[in-house]
């Protein structure tokens, strides 16, 4: 696995209290909210997330602005949005032939409060003290990847992505 960056928590979380919402500015195409995109359609965007902790971190969000994952989404949708969760998943245990991919959702109404679904690969052979939640958490530090391998990383993904969807369409 990558070499961790130190990352600055303080200073991130001071952000977050004050901007506008970065998944809704990410699906408008805002630059100043800019994040790789993995894939999108009417009801979904995916994108890499812009502090990973393993390789292939991403996001799963409902593109309409959505808080409350039992209140503000049918059904139907939290179904859907599950089928996103779900092939994504298949896709980066493939493409990283992960031991296990982590899925949760984070957030709260004082910040990030967008629906949000963090989906992430655990790559084989990682010792069980810097698994589970010490994989994911950014105080651990957070991988830097330089602009060009992420726009390819999300390339990558992102053909893997469709070809999967395909496949469950069939």
């Amino acid at each position: 696995m990558t070499e961790r960056q130190p990352f600055d928590l303080d200073a991130y979380l001071d952000g977050i209290e004050t901007r506008p919402c970065f998944i809704c500015r990410c699906a408008a195409r805002d630059p100043a909210f800019f994040h790789h995109l993995v894939y999108e359609d009417a009801d979904t965007i995916i994108f890499l997330s812009k502090y990973p902790t393993l390789q292939g971190y991403c996001l799963v969000c409902p593109r309409e602005h959505r808080e409350d994952l039992s209140h503000d989404l049918t059904k139907a949708e939290y179904i859907r949005l599950q089928e996103m969760v779900y092939v994504l998943s298949r896709v980066l245990k493939n493409l990283f032939d992960a031991e296990r991919v982590y899925v949760l959702s984070l957030g709260s109404r004082q910040a990030n409060s967008h629906l949000h679904f963090h989906v992430a690969p655990l790559p084989k052979g990682v010792p069980l003290a810097q698994q589970q939640y010490h994989a994911l958490m950014a105080e651990n530090g957070v991988l830097h990847i330089d602009d060009e391998d992420m726009a390819a990383l999300a390339q990558r993904i992102r053909t893997a992505f469709l070809a999967e969807l395909a496949s469950q369409n069939e």
